[in-house]
């Protein structure tokens, strides 16, 4: 009985009416979404066999979240969440279908690609810090560690379904049936925050209406004075920019390291996913994460990235990838939760703005990166450089921790 009992611990938001809807709407989309990442990868690679085109195509994604993600903080707190997010997702859905037609109708070109691709992280700079920050609109404070857990695990369970299935869908169909997939996805969403009950959400009142900019500069004033908030956004920051591109880097991995297909890509980007998966699933039952967690995992990360690059063998790859997702997930729901109960409740959207921003918005640096070093150098040195880049980061983010810790030692001495 003790096992079973754990395990619905693991799933205690789930009880909470309007997460469970959200919660079921999001894995129906996300596995959309990520059915459309792989495919579009594919069909880049396939229209250009050039790195860098993979690469500038996810720089240009993830562009709007490195120069909007601050100010679409900003509009996360001042906007009410749930009409925002639909909105969002109607529009989503309306650039996945427009994708769908031009592919199926082959007038898909890679500038159509870069351009519907800008209009998706334009999209996204707003809706991510939303999205983020409205989890404890939905349930108890005490909740939200379980449910930040247990949102990482719906992300990560679409990652691993969702290129399993587009493997499929596109070698027995079309690319452009991923596409339509997706599109018809994102109802999932739009129906499940129409059935919420509005009066069960814990809706905090919004801050006053002031200039944009002064409204910014307190959330990064807050960020920069307190320390616990700046160790995760170093470690995010290195991390984010360089060591989560598996968008560009697994397609490169396998076509360039492996020389392999579209199949053995379904296969690396699942075994990630169910590693994540389980991280996610340890995650939701742990409660709220240390500092220490944090680090441990953003290390363990930067020395599976390096391995995965000097890896020839697919099989052995994929371990390394499974085992790749559990720390990086581990990280992942240790930062966000640890950034959710910090933040004060008028500042939350913008500190989870600097969260998009970090994590997504800098994918444009290290994606670009990646398709310039792995056209110049290989991919296999590029993995190594970007896994080395990752670990100055993590080194600063510790050195920092520990210098703010010894600060607040000594100051309670005297």
């Amino acid at each position: 009985m003790q096992p079973r009992a754990n395990l619905v611990h693991a799933f205690r938001s789930l009880r909470n009416r309007n997460y469970a809807l959200w919660w079921s709407g999001q894995l129906v989309s996300l596995t959309g979404t990520w059915m459309q990442d792989v495919a579009l990868g594919w069909l880049v690679l396939s229209l250009t066999d050039s790195p860098l085109a993979l690469g500038l195509a996810m720089a240009i994604r993830f562009l709007p979240a490195l120069l909007f993600s601050l100010y679409g903080g900003v509009l996360a707190d001042r906007l009410p969440k749930r009409q925002t997010i639909i909105i969002s997702e109607v529009m989503h859905l309306v650039i996945a279908l427009s994708l769908a037609l031009l592919t199926s109708t082959e007038l898909i070109t890679v500038t159509l690609i870069y351009v519907l691709a800008g209009l998706r992280g334009l999209v996204d700079a707003v809706e991510g810090p939303t999205r983020q920050s409205f989890v404890p609109e939905m349930v108890e404070r005490e909740e939200v560690s379980n449910a930040v857990a247990l949102n990482s695990t719906l992300f990560n369970g679409a990652r691993m379904v969702g290129p399993a299935i587009a493997a499929a869908v596109f070698t027995a169909f079309s690319i452009a049936t991923c596409f339509y997939v997706n599109a018809v996805s994102f109802l999932a969403v739009i129906v499940a925050l129409l059935a919420m009950r509005p009066g069960e959400l814990h809706a905090l009142p919004r801050p006053p209406r002031d200039r944009s900019l002064r409204q910014l500069r307190e959330g990064l004033r807050y960020a920069r004075h307190t320390p616990e908030v700046v160790v995760i956004l170093i470690v995010m920051g290195a991390l984010g920019a360089f060591g989560y591109n598996f968008q560009t880097l697994l397609p490169l991995v396998t076509k360039y390291v492996l020389h392999a297909g579209a199949s053995t890509l379904a296969l690396l980007t699942t075994s990630m996913g169910a590693g994540s998966v389980v991280a996610g699933l340890v995650a939701a039952y742990r409660g709220r994460p240390s500092q220490r967690l944090l680090l441990v995992a953003a290390s363990c990360f930067v020395v599976l990235l390096a391995a995965v690059g000097l890896s020839d063998w697919r099989a052995v790859t994929a371990g390394l990838l499974f085992a790749t997702g559990f720390v990086g997930v581990l990280f992942m729901t240790a930062a966000n939760t640890r950034l959710q109960l910090l933040a004060p409740d008028h500042l939350r959207g913008r500190v989870m703005g600097m969260y998009v921003l970090l994590f997504i918005g800098t994918t444009p640096v290290g994606s670009y990166l990646t398709g310039q070093l792995a056209e110049r150098l290989g991919v296999r040195t590029t993995v190594l450089v970007m896994a080395g880049l990752c670990a100055a980061g993590v080194a600063v983010g510790s050195i920092y921790a520990r210098r703010s810790t010894a600060t607040v030692n000594g100051e309670a001495e005297l």
